[in-house]
């Protein structure tokens, strides 16, 4: 079975904008469970123009299936964070101060030395760890050289050419997969994932553990309702 992380980001931002508590993140992540979500994934950032740190607190003192705090561990705020919090799983992810999303995974040969330290120390707070990173095999054996649990898939190129020709979009996801199984390493994917290209990915990959789905599930709610969304999503992924 491929679990459905839901991304609430989104619902943060929009919480954000007036300043105030509504739409409530908290009450959103628990209705997304009681939908049939696996999973529930934050990434704190920084300037917290999203997710709040405090948010991170709250969620972990009500999240009942999967908690997943993704982010990038350049500052000693976030390593804090979620080792006070021992999510079931962090993942790393290196999106620069102020990108507006993420947009390229690790190269964990460069930062191998960074890396199995980070890894070290979040494993030895039995938090397991995936690294976010390209569709690259080098890359992939790289994140288990670093003691890696996972890997997330950066699928933005894979939904960029889909339309194009998905075949030819999905072979170097389905070779990064291969290889990851290959060694031992779960496989996690996320970015740009959607209810049109979502299928055929769990089709050519169906060992996948986990998808991380926010911005375009999120977007898909103000027309269908959130409950339907997620039912709709979790379909995508039955074989």
């Amino acid at each position: 079975m491929t679990r459905l992380s839901v991304n609430i980001n989104k619902i943060a931002t929009l919480r954000n904008s007036r300043g105030g508590d509504n739409p409530n993140v908290i009450k959103v992540g628990l209705d997304c469970e009681r939908f049939g979500a696996q999973g529930i994934t934050v990434h704190p950032r920084p300037d917290e123009r999203h997710i709040r740190y405090q948010d991170v607190y709250d969620l972990k003192e009500v999240v009942t299936t999967e908690f997943n705090i993704e982010g990038n561990p350049s500052e000693r705020k976030f390593i804090d964070l979620v080792l006070a919090n021992r999510p079931d799983q962090v993942t790393l992810v290196p999106d620069a101060l102020l990108a507006i999303t993420s947009n390229a995974g690790w190269d964990t040969i460069k930062n191998r030395s960074e890396l199995t330290d980070l890894i070290q120390e979040f494993k030895s707070a039995s938090i397991r760890v995936s690294v976010f990173v390209d569709a690259d095999e080098d890359m992939v054996e790289g994140a288990k050289i670093c003691g890696a649990d996972r890997i997330e898939l950066y699928t933005e190129p894979y939904a960029a050419g889909y339309f194009e020709n998905r075949q030819k979009a999905v072979l170097p996801f389905i070779k990064a997969a291969e290889k990851a199984r290959e060694i031992g390493l779960g496989v996690n994917a996320g970015h740009d994932l959607s209810l049109d290209n979502l299928r055929f990915l769990k089709q050519s990959i169906p060992w996948m553990d986990e998808v991380s789905i926010g911005h375009a599930l999120i977007a898909d709610a103000l027309y269908l309702g959130l409950e339907n969304t997620i039912q709709m999503y979790l379909r995508e992924l039955e074989l």
